[in-house]
Parts: C-alpha cells; sequence; structure tokens
C-alpha cells in the first residue's frame, strides 16, 4: 500500500493524542495550581528510496513524543483561609506518602489537617505487687498538616509537619513551617492526579526553593482557556485531513489494482 496511507493513519492517531491533551488542559482550567500540558511532535524516522534517477526520502509523518508542563506563573486568588497558601516564584510544595513514602509535588496549596490515633500501654514495673491495677492505656493524637488525600506536607526541615495544639498554633499572619521545594530543571516532570508532578532523575536532585511562601492564597491555573480552544479546533481540522488523506490513499491504490 502507498505510503501515504500509512502516514495518515499515524497522523489521525496523533492528532487524536493531541486532542486528548489539550482537552484535558480545558478541563481543568478552574483547578487551583494545574500546571497546562503542551505536546510535543517529533518526526519520525524517515528511509531512503531508489527513484529512478535519484535517491528521494520518504517518512510516516510525526508522533506526540511527550506532553511537557508548562510551569508559568498564573495568578493568586484571595480565600482569607488560614491553610491556603502559595508560592509567589519557583518552587513547589512537597507530599509525602506515609504509606509508601514517596513524594509528590505541586503547586496547590489548599491544605487541611489530618490526625493519628495512637494507644500507648503504659509498662508494669516488675516490683509491682500481685493484683496491683495496671494504669490505664494512653491515647496521643498527632494532627498533620495534610492535602486532604492523605499525604502529609513537608516542612523546612525535610519532615511532615505536625501541629500540637492547632486551634493555637494555626493564625493568620503566623506562617506554618511549611517548605517550599525546587530542581535545576522541570522538563519531563510526570503528571500525578490534577496537579501533582513527580521528578525524574534528569530534573536532578530536589534543593530548597527560592518562592516565597504567601498565607490566604491559591494559585490559579495556567490554562489559557482561548489557546486551547483554538489548538482543540486545529487539531480537530488536522485529525479530518488525515482521514480524508487516507481515504484517497485508499480509492488510488483501489483504482490502480484494478487495472491490473
Amino acid at each position: 500500500m502507498d505510503i501515504s496511507f500509512y502516514t495518515a493513519a499515524v497522523g489521525a492517531q496523533q492528532q487524536q493524542m493531541r486532542l486528548d491533551v489539550h482537552a484535558n488542559n480545558i478541563a481543568n482550567v478552574n483547578n487551583y495550581g494545574f500546571r497546562a500540558r503542551r505536546p510535543d511532535f517529533q518526526t519520525l524516522m524517515t528511509g531512503a528510496v531508489r527513484g529512478i534517477n535519484e535517491t528521494v526520502q520518504r517518512g510516516v509523518g510525526s508522533r506526540l513524543e511527550a506532553d511537557q508542563a508548562d510551569f508559568s506563573p498564573a495568578g493568586f486568588v484571595g480565600t482569607e483561609r488560614l491553610l491556603d497558601y502559595g508560592i509567589e516564584g519557583r518552587g513547589f510544595f512537597a507530599l509525602m506518602n506515609p504509606t509508601t513514602g514517596e513524594y509528590t509535588y505541586t503547586r496547590e496549596g489548599s491544605f487541611t489537617l489530618s490526625n493519628t490515633v495512637e494507644t500507648i500501654e503504659p509498662e508494669v514495673p516488675e516490683d509491682a505487687e500481685p493484683g496491683t491495677e495496671a494504669p490505664e492505656p494512653e491515647t496521643v493524637f498527632t494532627w498533620y498538616l495534610s492535602d486532604g488525600s492523605g499525604r502529609y506536607v513537608v516542612g523546612t526541615d525535610g519532615r511532615p509537619i505536625t501541629i500540637a495544639n492547632p486551634s493555637e498554633d494555626i493564625a493568620l499572619g503566623q506562617l506554618l513551617p511549611i517548605g517550599i521545594f525546587d530542581f535545576i530543571n522541570h522538563d519531563g516532570m510526570l503528571s500525578e492526579g490534577l496537579s501533582g508532578v513527580i521528578p525524574l532523575d534528569k530534573n536532578g536532585q530536589v534543593a530548597p526553593g527560592e518562592g516565597k511562601l504567601i498565607q490566604g492564597y491559591l494559585e490559579l491555573s495556567n490554562v489559557d482557556y482561548a489557546y486551547e480552544l483554538a489548538k482543540v479546533i486545529e487539531s480537530q481540522r488536522s485529525f479530518q485531513y488525515m482521514l480524508r488523506m487516507a481515504q484517497t490513499s485508499d480509492e488510488i491504490t483501489t483504482t490502480v489494482n484494478g487495472l491490473r
């Protein structure tokens, strides 16, 4: 079959994937801290074909190599909520999964409190007289700053933030010791959840970020709705052209086969 059919088929598939990226951006236009993804296309490997008088190149189009996160800054919205935080400048909040120990990084700072309950059994002295009543078990509550999904917010000391007395330790103007972390570059970071990212080895080692912590604000999504809508229309048109190209190639092949 003519190479144009395969070029069109690959193109239609890749345009569908591109459309999914832009559609996902539009779906998250109102999610705090969301970073828009940008599709990155690369040309597929071409091959040489010997013609009548010269060697010509042929290829099978391009493919969606990756969708990179766009970390350009966005505006903030004031919430007056004491556990809402934003980062002015570069950097991320770090979230630790207490079950797996894995870290996720995000710009979305809508935090909450979660607690763990631990029952401590008191030790009975070895020289206690028989029949002595054992002390009652002690119940200990530990409050953590959390993202609401079971992950703990990491502080400036690299440990999950604990709050001894929530009613007194949280006050407007009194910033919690929330850590801001960053990497040498942000290229190729993987998406996690709605607004989280997971770094790769090429992003370098985590280090303290240069951003400034602000309380009572949340960062908006950096999705440009008009731009994304234009790209959706562009992807749809390209998809239609690829299908038309595949149909035309198939008709030509059918005609040629009918002449034999």
